[in-house]
């Protein structure tokens, strides 16, 4: 099947090394996309959670070979680190692998536009001023994934398809919504304070592109609940792709039009 082509992609919190990654969509994601440049825009690893429980099956470590693949064979690789994989932050400036270490990135669209690339942890104040609230809030939320892929497994075994508990439960609550709306107005704040046409960040789990005070705000989402990326089509337009919902179709359009394509080329000789 053909794959899928980009100008560029952006993907975050992968927690690779935590039970509830969904390391299968992710990969099959990888495997049938393409794009001159991949953004790993923070958490690709869960150092917080395999600090607790050690836990790395060959699915994880598939993943983190198909991205040095990519970058092997010219993919341009950015990784952003985030606050679970903060160590990485110490080699900011450094490439491994092909792969490109940074605090934070600039991405130019096809169409001249300019974008901050940043995972976004440093405006959430409670990971910013109370690490130790946010290590026992990151245990509570990984416990509510956990409580989530039973949930899940009960509903596959019922024939209703996949539905997140925890993403419900998280815009439900009052605080959590603040919580959200704040983070995404400080990330809106600092990319017009820097006079970038829109930023691109993760952190919070919510994929969601939309214009804020004149800047474009784009979040990539997750690969625990909604297994999301952004994308960047070739006339420098952005969009999220929901994998887990959309893969089928996206995939057997490409196909349609490769084949259309074919037809044409043929006919024209």
């Amino acid at each position: 099947m053909n794959p899928l082509r980009f100008n560029a992609i952006w993907i975050s919190d992968m927690h690779l090394g935590l039970r509830s990654c969904r390391a299968e969509f992710l990969l099959d994601f990888l495997r049938h996309t393409e794009s001159d440049h991949l953004y790993l825009v923070g958490d690709a690893i869960d150092f917080w959670s395999m600090k607790r429980s050690a836990y790395w099956p060959p699915l994880h470590n598939q993943v983190i070979q198909t991205v040095l693949d990519k970058a092997a064979r010219g993919t341009c690789v950015t990784y952003v680190p985030g606050n679970h994989d903060e160590l990485f932050r110490d080699y900011a400036g450094n490439t491994f692998g092909g792969v490109r270490i940074a605090a934070e990135a600039v991405h130019r669209t096809a169409d001249g536009r300019r974008f901050l690339v940043l995972h976004g942890d440093e405006f959430d104040g409670i990971v910013k001023h109370s690490r130790w609230l946010a290590v026992l809030g990151s245990q509570a939320y990984d416990a509510l994934l956990e409580i989530n892929r039973w949930f899940n497994l009960v509903r596959r075994r019922l024939g209703f398809p996949y539905w997140s508990l925890s993403a419900y439960l998280k815009h439900k609550v009052k605080n959590a919504v603040n919580f959200i709306t704040h983070f995404e107005n400080a990330v809106v704040h600092e990319a017009h304070r820097r006079k970038f046409d829109g930023v691109i960040c993760g952190h919070i789990h919510r994929a969601i592109i939309e214009t804020r005070d004149g800047i474009l705000y784009c979040n990539d989402g997750d690969w625990v609940e909604s297994c999301t990326a952004l994308v960047e089509r070739a006339d420098g337009s952005l969009a999220v792709i929901r994998w887990a919902d959309e893969s089928v179709f996206l995939l057997s359009e490409a196909s349609n039009e490769h084949s259309h394509r074919d037809r044409r080329l043929v006919s024209a000789n």
